[in-house]
């Protein structure tokens, strides 16, 4: 999984993660290796910032 350049860092995606696999990175987030892919964060965003 990873965040897209399309990111607008609204917190979103961070808020949704079940293992708080999303950190900020410079001005958009990004996904850490606790990443389990369920995809939770592909559903939340509004901007569809998140691919795998």
């Amino acid at each position: 999984m990873r965040i897209t350049e399309e990111c607008i860092s609204c917190g979103t995606c961070v808020d949704s993660c079940p293992v708080d696999a999303i950190v900020e990175s410079g001005e958009i987030y990004a996904i850490i290796d606790e990443c389990t892919e369920c995809q939770t964060c592909v559903d939340t965003c509004p901007v569809n910032a998140i691919s795998d």
